[in-house]
């Protein structure tokens, strides 16, 4: 068995384990989990969780296996303040963080939530400290230090949060991060890049320049405005990063976050790092989300997409049908059963060919050979039918066209074979030993 093909729960390129692509791999001997769907995923436009959502939500990241869940932010209203606080109380499994501005008020909420742990953060760009927030840089430095100290006197686990640390200034932003250190407290340092801005190379050279400055534990914070936070994320991971912080299917600010089911699969079958996490639950996660959240995905969207195993190319049906049952890695780079979707299936649209037609075929109990010519008027109908409706046909629309064309073909033999019979039977002249010519047919007038 080769890590690149896992015994048919598996198959993606043996590139990946290429000895001199595993060489420049960094990655620390535990990586958690911090899943902030209950936080940053809320700041989604639009999206609202109540009390009873998010103690649903955080039972069932409890369930995937999250080490860390980032239960809300308290200062934002007493429902929040009080799902966290319920959350603490039921005692799940993961860690319990909040998150809190860099003030000592925001902290002393959280203590009183019970959290394991806090997220604090500041702005950390003087562009962002200016522009945005209207403060003279020395506040942004003064409030970290004074309530990152209070933070460790009440015994929690400190991650400092500055904001924007991609687009700060580089000489700036390492200098405000080392006097926190020093004069303030952090249990680890989160990278931000809060608008996503970042490249995965970017992200590298990032990574060395903190890690060069300051012995902490790093935890990495990208948003996906390019669609890259996945990547960035992996990066940061594979250069010695300890946290990842993530939301279920990308829910978050903007254009979201790191997805958790993306980090969590492409660690363990493109790098095989096991989280420890239940990976077949990814897609029941993913459906409460999106149904608590009112929040649609892609169909097509990695692991957890709804269409992602249905079929429609009458070529990879063909391949579906004779893979399916012993060999399902030839078509998908790992199993449907890995992350709980359900088992792939041939779906009846325009872009089928025959294979395809024959595969639903059999899945109704409809068995026609394959080269029936009634298979072709099948599909030509589907076609029309699919076009016509801009969408897919649901099973009962295919049975509908399926079972016309059966019983029409059926007919159409029977009425065949019967003229063919008439045709092929001896005129009375040729049997009685008369005329050998067959008697016309009588003239139509």
């Amino acid at each position: 068995m080769e890590p690149w093909k896992n015994d048919n729960r598996w198959f993606v390129s043996p590139y990946n384990y290429d000895p001199e692509v595993r060489s420049a791999l960094r990655f620390s001997p535990r990586i958690e989990l911090h899943d902030i769907t209950l936080r940053d995923g809320e700041q989604q436009a639009g999206v609202v969780f109540s009390k009873d959502d998010k103690i649903r939500i955080a039972e069932a990241l409890a369930e995937v296996g999250v080490h860390r869940i980032e239960a809300g932010m308290p200062s934002v209203s007493r429902d929040d303040a009080d799902a966290i606080r319920t959350i603490v109380r039921r005692r799940l499994g993961p860690k319990i963080f909040a998150f809190c501005r860099c003030m000592v008020s925001d902290v002393k909420q959280a203590v009183d939530c019970g959290v394991d742990g806090i997220v604090i953060e500041i702005p950390s760009s003087q562009h962002i400290i200016q522009y945005a927030y209207d403060w003279p840089l020395s506040k942004a430095i003064d409030l970290s230090i004074e309530a990152t100290r209070y933070a460790k006197a009440q015994g929690l686990y400190t991650v400092f949060f500055p904001i924007d640390g991609t687009r700060a200034e580089p000489g700036w932003f390492l200098d405000l991060i080392e006097k926190v250190a020093r004069e303030g407290h952090m249990d680890a340092l989160g990278l931000v890049d809060t608008f996503g801005g970042c490249s995965p190379h970017a992200i590298a050279r990032f990574t060395q320049q903190v890690q060069a400055r300051i012995a902490k534990p790093l935890e990495a914070h990208f948003h996906d405005d390019f669609g890259l936070a996945a990547a960035n994320t992996i990066t940061a991971l594979t250069m010695g990063v300890n946290v990842a912080h993530v939301t279920v299917s990308s829910l978050g600010e903007r254009a979201g976050n790191a997805a958790l089911e993306d980090v969590a699969m492409a660690l363990r079958v493109l790098y095989g790092v096991d989280l420890g996490i239940r990976y077949d639950k990814l897609y029941k996660l993913s459906q409460l989300v999106r149904k608590l959240a009112r929040f649609e995905i892609p169909s097509n969207r990695p692991i957890v997409g709804d269409m992602l195993f249905k079929v429609e190319s009458g070529i990879i049906s063909s391949w579906l049908s004779r893979c399916k049952a012993d060999r399902p890695v030839e078509l998908f780079p790992f199993h449907w059963d890995m992350v709980g979707q359900p088992e792939a299936d041939v779906v009846i649209g325009k872009g089928n060919g025959r294979d395809s037609i024959a595969f639903r075929l059999r899945a109704i109990g409809v068995e026609i050979p394959g080269d029936d010519p009634r298979v072709d008027t099948i599909l030509a109908r589907v076609k029309k039918a699919s076009l016509r409706k801009h969408a897919l046909l649901s099973d009962d629309e295919f049975r509908r066209i399926a079972s016309a064309v059966v019983r029409l073909g059926n007919g159409a033999r029977r009425s065949s074979a019967g003229k063919l019979a008439a045709r092929t039977v001896p005129s009375r002249g040729r049997s009685g030993g008369g005329s050998s010519r067959a008697r016309r047919p009588a003239k139509r007038r």
